[in-house]
């Protein structure tokens, strides 16, 4: 069999099972936060991670325009060549100072800060313990190293307890708010575990920074995302001096990759100003009882998250993509989660909340959740 015909069986497989993933082309509908256009459609969207609104706020908007004036479209080079700019060091200093961290460290993504981190600090000699549903990011990056990975059933501190035992000193990694359940790890007892058996503590905090309390410990190093809460693109490492001077030197991700562009840092420096006044979270939450309040009165249950994810359990592929096809010919665009993002049979809509919401949306949101499950 030639590649292009393993390429062909595989992706009818895929058909078969109502797995295969295609891109959609949306288009943002100017000055209207969480509304855009899909197939000639618009839409209200519940799909993105714009948690606080921030990615079309005219103050982050016009920081970042303003930016480009003066360092251009890109960074044009690596970070230890010539792409390491003032706007980088304003933002990795914004950083510390809300997270109460001694340094910071700039990459391009997320996926790329995981394994940043984890691939220069841990080889096939070292134990990682790690709750059971941590990012595919992270597990890619110690499966990569060959690291021997133990993990837990998640947000079982018995079990994250006896791997320690087995291991102490082998390092935890969790979540703060986990990306497809929604739930929050118990941030202080795993701080506490972590400090008994001398073991590190890592925080993949991309969907939890700013919005939960996982600030509240202080661990050895801090994931945290630009595309979440803050509206933009990018990521960022949050360690002692020790450790990010140590990811500098060592992380081939940040080593051989382009810098960010120093104008999607002015536009995050300006969305964290905005971000750490609260009253967007404020809004947010407001926004996540109504929707609890509403799903609520027509007997439809999410799981258990109190964060700006709010899944939707469905079970097989085939309704969680035919109810998701239903609510965006209602006008309303949402995560249809199949596996293996989550295991088989707990496939489910991914509804995600923000401070931009109209409360009028969130209604008929629920409303028509309602509608469409009933049909299906």
């Amino acid at each position: 069999m030639t590649l292009l015909q393993r390429i062909e069986t595989r992706k009818q497989q895929l058909q078969d099972a109502g797995l295969w993933r295609d891109r959609q082309m949306t288009t943002p509908i100017a000055g209207s936060p969480r509304l855009l256009v899909r197939n000639g459609k618009p839409l209200v969207d519940f799909a993105g991670n714009d948690y606080l609104g921030l990615a079309s706020h005219p103050q982050v908007i016009a920081a970042q325009t303003a930016a480009l004036a003066t360092y251009g479209a890109g960074s044009t080079a690596s970070p230890l060549v010539s792409g390491y700019s003032e706007a980088h060091a304003m933002l990795e200093q914004q950083l510390c100072a809300a997270s109460g961290a001694e340094a910071a460290l700039l990459l391009s993504s997320g996926f790329a800060g995981n394994a940043a981190l984890l691939k220069t600090l841990f080889a096939a000699e070292d134990t990682v313990v790690a709750d059971k549903l941590i990012h595919a990011s992270m597990i890619d990056a110690l499966r990569d190293h060959q690291v021997t990975l133990k993990r837990f059933p998640h947000n079982d501190i018995d079990a994250a307890e006896r791997q320690l035992a087995k291991a102490p000193g082998s390092a935890l990694v969790t979540e703060s708010i986990f990306s497809m359940d929604g739930d929050e790890a118990p941030m202080g007892a795993l701080a506490e575990l972590c400090q008994r058996y001398q073991s590190p503590l890592i925080i993949d905090d991309a969907h939890g920074f700013l919005l939960s309390d996982s600030l509240s410990v202080k661990p050895f190093a801090r994931l945290v995302t630009f595309g979440k809460a803050l509206g933009g693109q990018g990521a960022a490492i949050l360690g002692s001096q020790t450790l990010i001077d140590y990811l500098v030197a060592n992380a081939r991700e940040y080593i051989y990759s382009t810098a960010l562009a120093p104008a999607a840092c002015a536009g995050v420096s300006q969305a964290l100003a905005l971000a750490l006044d609260g009253h967007l979270q404020q809004r947010l939450n407001e926004n996540i009882q109504l929707f609890h309040d509403e799903c609520q009165r027509r007997n439809i249950t999410l799981m258990a998250s109190r964060s700006a994810i709010q899944p939707l359990v469905l079970g097989d592929s085939a309704r969680v993509m035919l109810v998701a096809n239903k609510l965006q010919q209602r006008g309303f665009l949402v995560g249809a989660i199949r596996p293996p993002t989550v295991p088989h049979g707990q496939g489910r809509l991914r509804l995600t909340l923000s401070a931009a919401h109209q409360p009028q949306q969130l209604i008929d949101l629920a409303k028509a959740i309602a509608e469409c499950c009933d049909e299906c």
